[in-house]
């Protein structure tokens, strides 16, 4: 393992200087590196988004990272939720890969709760973004400045494989995961079910109540915010709330005879049913929450994420928008920066804006293995600087606009380092899946796991 990080730090620099030699020459020297040396290189690069690019007060991931410097909001400084809870599952992978050693992991996870326990929450939830200086929130919107228990539910995602990576550990180490425990038994999944109702709702606020008023159904990115909430020891809701919420009363599930590029979607996409969503609704949920073998009356999970997958793909190959440089080795629509501002790109005449975002790809790495590394090769071969920096892989790119931002987002980086590491090792889905409570609260779904009897 030495071995290969000193190998991975040697291929950082050389990057480094290669920035600084002409384009051709630095195309044609960075072809030479192995598959897995690549990998190697794009999981630390990722990875580094969450340790030198952190909020140095709060230890969290930035909401975004501007290479030139330049931030029209003046959000330099915000810190987020579920990008932060994708990060602390990196640092996990940190430690595991010898990026950092574990005591550096543990210091810096240690802080990241301390801030946690003393930011503004709203009945157990974090806001989607606080201020990393201050810990006060940072309204998302009008109306969205209180709780974000989609958002929470990332987090608590993270923290929950951090509890259950050092709950077996030295004493400090146990007294962290006791810590983080706390932190995930005063989440109110209960209160936001309005009152009782069987569906949770996605916000509420002190200041504005129920007022965004989004009761939050399947299928989206939002499935593990339903696992958790059965799961929870202290303010679990019944399972008709997934059942009848999330599910729909069974109207999530989609036409038998669905079929996009000969490949079926078993669940019906919000808005977006012919060709599914956006790619980072295969992700997100899943990862903690490990999709192998996952099956319950409404869908196997595994063989719906990959023919997601799959259609997003074939999309991008068929092309019927004819944008340039979409194909076999150049694929991948999910939300991210797009040349007008923020979109959530996917297949499908109104969704796809000629934007290819490589966290759809990278992400999608246990899904599609051999097609993401395509894609990885080829960006990293082909477009090189244009689209590769500091922390790997740039959010989003055009070649269409001849748009090439030299732009980060955390809710975008953190699932490349952790699904690059699912692939190869199930790390994060073993830690994740080992919790007691999850076990249970799947049973009570009526889920099957393999990691559970």
């Amino acid at each position: 393992m030495k071995n290969s990080v000193l190998w991975v730090v040697c291929l950082s620099f050389f990057w480094a200087s290669c920035q600084q030699r002409p384009s051709g020459q630095e195309t044609e020297e960075i072809n030479h590196i192995s598959d897995d040396s690549l990998f190697n290189l794009v999981q630390y690069r990722t990875f580094q988004y969450f340790w030198d690019g952190a909020e140095p007060n709060s230890g969290l991931a930035r909401e975004r990272y501007h290479v030139d410097g330049e931030y029209p909001q003046d959000d330099k400084n915000i810190v987020t939720s579920g990008g932060g809870g994708f990060g602390v599952m990196a640092i996990l992978v940190g430690i595991e890969r010898e990026f950092i050693s574990r005591q550096e992991g543990f210091d810096r996870l240690e802080k990241i709760v301390s801030f946690l326990e003393n930011a503004d929450s709203f009945h157990g939830a974090w806001p989607h973004w606080w201020n990393g200086e201050t810990g006060k929130v940072k309204p998302f919107s009008k109306n969205d400045d209180g709780g974000d228990l989609v958002e929470t539910s990332f987090m608590l995602t993270g923290l929950l494989t951090v509890r259950q990576y050092f709950q077996d550990g030295n004493e400090s180490e146990k007294k962290l995961a006791e810590r983080i425990d706390k932190l995930w038994r005063a989440v109110e999944f209960d209160w936001y079910t309005k009152g009782g109702e069987d569906v949770l709702y996605w916000h509420w606020s002190p200041n504005n109540a129920w007022s965004m008023n989004f009761p939050v159904q399947g299928y989206n990115e939002c499935q593990i915010m339903y696992v958790l909430a059965a799961s929870s020891p202290t303010h679990s809701v019944p399972a008709s709330v997934y059942h009848v919420g999330w599910s729909r009363s069974g109207d999530i599930i989609n036409d038998p005879d669905h079929e996009a590029f000969g490949h079926h979607l078993a669940l019906r996409h919000n808005g977006t049913e012919e060709y599914g969503g956006p790619l980072f609704w295969a992700h997100y949920s899943y990862l903690g929450l490990d999709p192998r073998g996952l099956k319950d009356k409404y869908a196997d999970y595994w063989e719906h994420n990959t023919n997601h997958t799959l259609i997003n793909r074939a999309w991008c190959i068929d092309n019927p928008l004819d944008f340039v440089g979409y194909g076999e080795n150049s694929w991948g629509l999910t939300a991210s920066y797009s040349v007008n501002g923020y979109s959530g790109h996917a297949p499908g005449e109104n969704r796809d804006k000629g934007v290819i975002s490589p966290t759809a790809a990278l992400s999608s790495f246990p899904y599609t293995p051999e097609y993401s590394m395509q894609a990885m090769r080829h960006w990293y071969d082909s477009l090189g600087g244009k689209v590769f920096g500091e922390y790997g892989f740039y959010d989003a790119f055009s070649e269409t606009e001849d748009w090439f931002p030299k732009r980060y987002l955390a809710i975008d980086q953190g699932p490349i380092v952790v699904m690059m590491e699912n692939h190869r090792s199930g790390l994060l889905w073993d830690l994740f899946m080992s919790a007691p409570e999850i076990k249970e609260g799947l049973k009570k779904l009526e889920i099957e796991s393999p990691h559970y009897k």
